[in-house]
């Protein structure tokens, strides 16, 4: 079997961005889908890595995976990878493992291990809409309670992203927690989101303030391309903390371990190097007792679908993402999308990924340019 063909589709999901797919057809007739990691405005150079990439797909046997894409960052990438890269190759691996499942008619997941678990528990994200106050916070926790989900995540902290904020910030964001806290009980788990944004001293300090309120985890508290800054937050408070959807490859997650800088680790399949590369740095994380949390700011179907397959294969796994905003259109697209049932997703048991896309259905949502983004000339405190 050779791949005879790498096709892209763009989808435009109503919000935040595009989503980029990738189809790897053969000379079998056999098929594979896989999704690219994407982030507005960068969409586009993605997909211009995926269409040079075609080149050294085509003529190759999709079986031999892991040879692929070691020549792609040794030869093609010159080891010199960066964030469009690694979610381009993602794609690709994706699609090539989706063909093998089904020339072998198996899920993935029987092709890394065989599975751990038959369902995987995911929590909800951009559940908050454009929530404000405290109290729309919490109304809108209450709504995703009431769906069941029993683990929300969310960034209570108030725009623009800085280094180091102001008490007002502190007391707003402590505020929303507590409502959302107070609004759902306690044994609904709540996963702070901080989104690399402050500094040490910051971060410790809203940590503090936030632990009577018993969240679940506090992600990325500072910029994860600063270890040791990570691991001071780490020692210097009592939750977990969460680092990785930043990070690509086994290597960037190495200093990770080594460091004891985080509690539980969140790669995303889509741009960490695959269900491999995932599987593996999940590997790595097992003998430093880390805990692995795919990130998973993708669509509902392919994206979601290459998680679940390894997901189901990691004994040290713990929950995954799920974007509520994503799912209207994801079930639009997709043939028998998944379901979440009381806060948990089924391993697919269809060979390959365990999902298709309708063609004719992404094609209504062609690529769109978002609204630009709000970048201030000058802090409106300075």
């Amino acid at each position: 079997m050779k791949v005879t063909d790498l096709k892209t589709f763009f989808v435009d999901p109503g919000t935040s961005k595009n989503w980029l797919f990738v189809k790897v057809e053969t000379d079998e007739g056999i098929s594979g889908w896989g999704e690219a990691y994407t982030i507005w405005d960068r969409e586009i150079s993605i997909e211009a890595y995926l269409k040079q990439m075609q080149r050294y797909i085509i003529d190759r046997s999709p079986f031999n995976i892991k040879h692929f894409t070691q020549v792609m960052f040794d030869d093609y990438a010159a080891r010199r990878g960066t964030m469009d890269y690694f979610c381009a190759i993602s794609a690709i691996e994706q699609a090539l493992w989706d063909i093998v499942g089904k020339a072998l008619n198996t899920p993935v997941y029987n092709l890394l291990g065989g599975a751990c678990c038959e369902q995987i528990r995911v929590y909800a994200n951009y559940w908050f809409g454009n929530a404000r106050t405290p109290e729309e916070f919490a109304k809108k926790a209450v709504e995703m309670v009431n769906r069941g989900f029993t683990a929300l995540k969310f960034d209570p902290f108030p725009s623009p992203w800085r280094s180091f904020i102001s008490k007002r910030d502190e007391k707003q964001t402590v505020d929303i927690v507590k409502a959302i806290r107070e609004a759902v009980g306690s044994q609904i788990d709540l996963l702070i989101e901080v989104h690399r944004r402050l500094s040490p001293m910051n971060a410790v300090r809203v940590a503090r303030m936030l632990q009577g309120l018993q969240p679940y985890w506090y992600e990325e508290p500072v910029p994860a391309d600063n270890i040791e800054a990570l691991a001071e937050v780490r020692r210097s408070i009592s939750m977990p903390v969460v680092t990785g959807e930043t990070l690509y490859t086994k290597a960037a997650f190495r200093h990770v371990f080594e460091k004891r800088a985080a509690d539980i680790i969140n790669p995303d399949v889509c741009s960490c190097g695959g269900i491999l590369e995932l599987k593996e740095i999940a590997a790595m994380a097992e003998p430093y007792y880390i805990a692995v949390s795919p990130h998973n700011f993708n669509s509902t179907t392919i994206g979601l679908a290459a998680t679940l397959n390894v997901s189901a294969c990691i004994p040290n796994f713990l929950i995954t993402e799920y974007f509520t905003n994503f799912e209207p259109r994801g079930n639009e697209i997709a043939v028998s999308p998944f379901k979440v049932e009381n806060g948990y997703i089924k391993i697919p048991d269809k060979p390959g990924l365990g999902l298709e896309l309708d063609e004719e259905a992404m094609a209504k949502y062609p690529y769109r340019d978002f609204a630009k983004r709000n970048i201030r000339q000058y802090d409106e405190e300075a």
